[in-house]
C-alpha cells in the first residue's frame, strides 16, 4: 500500500496518456513473439548506467522496481508490499513482497535494492543515473575519489530480508513514484562479480528475461513465466530490430517485417495517418525536444553574451512554421520545460515569450551579444543522430537561424544515436546538439531535477549542459518539500522562469506519440512514457 497523503499526490500525477487500448482478439496469438523498432543502447544494459530510450525501453522490460507504472501513468506497488512515509517526508519504511525472484532463480530481498542503489551512488563506479541518489542521506560522502566499489549509503537501512528503511537529506512528496524509475531497480548478486559481463547478459525480475543481444542488430527478449507483478505479457517475447534509418523500418512495417515502432519518418509525417498498409497512432505525448548549447562552446557561456546568444537562437526558430510544414502537425510548440501531458505545465511563465519565434528580436538579442563580444567568423553548428529521421527538422532549425541572424550555421549530423549519446556523455562534442526527454515519472520534477540541478552535471546525471544554478536549485529543493502537489508545481514553475533566463537548453516542441503497427498486431498502444505497451501487445 502506499499512504493516504503519498497515495493522494501519486493520483494527482497521473499523467494524461493516450488510454489502454487493450484490443486484443480470439485469434491473437499468446506464444507470438513481438517485433520493434529499437536502437543500439549507449552502454551495456545496467540500470543505473542507462539514461538512454535505446537501451531505456529494454531495461523497464527486464526489471521492475518498487512500483512501476500502467500505461496511464498511474502508479502501483510491484515488489513493494508498502512505502510508508513518516509525518514530513524524510524517512520511508519499505516493505517488499517475499515472493519475488530473479530469472537466474535466486531471491529479490531489502539488500537486493540498497545494495544497488548504493553502487549506482558511489562516484567510482561512474553510473549516469548517480544523481538520482543524491536526495538519500550519506551520498555525499560517496562522491570523494576512491571511494570503495561496495561502499554504502548510510541513508539505507536493512531490517531483515523483506525490510528496509531510506533516510532522505530533506523531504520527498514525489520519493514513492521515483523509485518506480529504472534505476532503482534491484540487482541480483550476480552483477558485483563481473558488471561488465552482466551488462552483456543482465538478469532481472521483470516481465521479460534475457535472451540474446547481437550487437547492432537485434535484442531478444522472452516472457518470464515467474513474473509476480501487474504487468505480465500477453506475447512470448520482443525482439527489438536495431535500425539506423526511420525510413527502412517503417518501409517494413508496411510490408509487415516488423511489428511495431513508436516513431514516424519526417517522409510520412502528413501521409501515415492514411496509410492502409499500417495501423497509425497518432496522440498528444509528454516528450519534449530540445537543443542544447554547451557553455563550453565559445561565445555560449552561462554569462550575460551566452544568455543573450541563446535567447536570440530560440527567438530565430520559426517553431510553429516547423511544426506544421516539417512535423505534419505531429508536435506542439513548446512554451514551457515540462509537458501538456504533464499536471505543472503551464503557458503563462513569466518570460516565455523567448520561446516565440520574432527575427527582429532575435537580430537586436545577437547585436546586444555581439557589444559584448564579436562574433566574426565564428561558425554554429547543431548536432543530430542521423538514424534517427532528424535531419529535415534540423535542416528547417539552420535555415530559420540563418534567415533571422544572416550567420554561418550548419548541421551536425552524427552517424547513430548511440554515437551522439556517448559524444555527448564523454563532453567531446563541439557544437549544439539535440535533446529530448522522456519521462521517467509522471512529475513536473521529473522534467527539471535530472536535467537542469547541479547535482545532476558533470557526469553524474542527464544535465548535458553542465548547467548550475544556485537559485533554480534552491526552489526545487522547496518544491519537494511542499505540502501538496499544486504548491509544488506553483514552485516548479517559479523555477522554469529562471531556466527561461539562462536556456540551459532551448525548448523547441512537445512531440506527438506517434508510431505505427503492422497490420494484424493487436493491443498496440503507446503509454504515458511516449513507448509503446509491449507486454499487451499480441498477433
Amino acid at each position: 500500500m502506499i499512504t493516504a497523503a503519498v497515495a493522494a499526490a501519486v493520483l494527482a500525477l497521473g499523467a494524461c496518456g493516450a488510454g489502454n487500448n487493450n484490443s486484443s482478439s480470439n485469434s491473437a496469438s499468446t506464444d507470438a513473439v513481438i517485433t520493434a523498432y529499437g536502437s543500439e543502447p549507449e552502454n551495456t544494459l545496467i540500470p543505473a548506467n542507462t539514461n538512454e530510450n535505446g537501451g531505456g525501453r529494454v531495461i523497464q522490460l527486464l526489471f521492475s522496481g518498487l512500483v512501476g507504472f500502467d500505461a496511464d501513468g498511474n502508479a502501483h506497488n510491484e515488489v513493494a508490499k508498502s512505502i510508508k512515509a513518516n509525518d514530513d517526508n524524510t524517512k520511508f519504511d519499505i516493505e517488499i513482497n517475499p515472493d519475488w525472484t530473479f530469472s537466474d532463480g535466486t531471491k529479490v530481498t531489502a539488500e537486493s535494492f540498497t545494495k544497488a542503489w548504493s553502487y549506482a551512488a558511489v562516484v567510482t563506479n561512474a553510473q549516469l543515473n548517480n544523481s538520482w541518489f543524491s536526495n538519500i542521506k550519506g551520498y555525499d560522502d560517496l562522491q570523494a575519489d576512491g571511494t570503495a566499489s561496495d561502499a554504502q549509503l548510510s541513508g539505507l537501512s536493512v531490517t531483515d530480508a523483506t525490510h528496509f528503511s531510506v533516510e532522505l537529506t530533506a523531504p520527498s512528496s514525489t520519493f514513492p513514484i521515483q523509485v518506480g524509475y529504472s534505476a532503482f531497480s534491484p540487482l541480483p548478486e550476480s552483477f558485483y562479480k563481473d558488471p561488465k559481463a552482466f551488462g552483456e547478459k543482465p538478469v532481472g525480475n521483470g516481465p521479460y528475461k534475457f535472451k540474446s543481444w547481437t550487437h547492432n542488430q537485434s535484442i531478444s527478449l522472452e516472457k518470464n513465466d515467474d513474473y509476480k507483478g501487474n504487468f505480465p505479457a500477453k506475447n512470448a517475447g520482443v525482439d527489438f530490430k536495431i535500425y539506423t534509418d526511420v525510413d527502412t523500418a517503417y518501409a517494413d512495417i508496411q510490408a509487415g517485417n516488423l511489428d511495431v515502432m513508436d516513431t514516424v519518418p519526417s517522409s510520412a509525417t502528413t501521409t501515415f495517418e492514411s496509410d492502409s498498409t499500417i495501423q497509425a497512432f497518432n496522440k498528444p505525448g509528454a516528450t519534449i525536444q530540445t537543443i542544447i548549447i554547451p557553455a563550453t562552446i565559445e561565445h555560449f557561456g552561462y554569462n550575460e553574451e551566452g544568455r543573450l546568444r541563446r535567447q536570440a537562437i530560440s527567438r530565430a526558430i520559426n517553431r510553429e512554421q516547423i511544426v506544421q510544414k516539417v512535423l505534419g502537425g505531429t508536435g506542439t510548440p513548446a512554451v514551457d520545460y515540462i509537458s501538456p501531458a504533464i499536471p505543472g505545465y503551464s503557458e503563462d511563465l513569466k518570460g516565455n515569450e523567448v520561446l516565440k519565434y520574432n527575427a527582429s528580436e532575435a537580430k537586436k538579442l545577437w547585436d546586444q551579444a555581439n557589444a559584448i563580444s564579436d562574433w566574426g567568423n565564428s561558425k554554429l553548428t547543431l548536432a543530430y543522430n542521423a538514424d534517427g529521421g532528424h535531419k529535415d527538422i534540423f535542416d528547417a532549425y539552420v535555415n530559420s537561424i540563418k534567415n533571422a541572424l544572416n550567420i554561418d550555421v550548419a548541421t551536425n549530423p552524427v552517424a547513430t544515436f548511440q554515437e551522439l549519446r556517448q559524444e555527448i556523455n564523454n563532453r567531446s562534442l563541439k557544437s549544439g546538439f539535440r535533446a529530448g526527454w522522456m519521462p521517467d515519472y509522471p512529475s513536473a520534477e521529473n522534467y527539471l531535477q535530472p536535467l537542469y540541478s547541479s547535482s545532476a552535471a558533470d557526469g553524474h546525471g542527464s544535465n548535458d549542459g553542465d548547467y548550475k544554478n544556485p537559485e533554480f536549485d534552491a526552489l526545487l529543493e522547496k518544491a519537494a518539500a511542499a505540502s501538496s502537489t499544486e504548491d509544488a508545481n506553483k514552485i516548479y514553475q517559479q523555477a522554469e522562469e529562471i531556466l527561461l533566463q539562462d536556456l540551459p537548453a532551448i525548448p523547441i516542441y512537445y512531440r506527438n506519440n506517434t508510431g505505427a503497427a503492422a497490420q494484424g498486431v493487436k493491443g498496440f498502444n503507446i503509454g504515458w512514457n511516449s513507448l509503446p505497451d509491449y507486454a499487451n501487445i499480441t498477433k
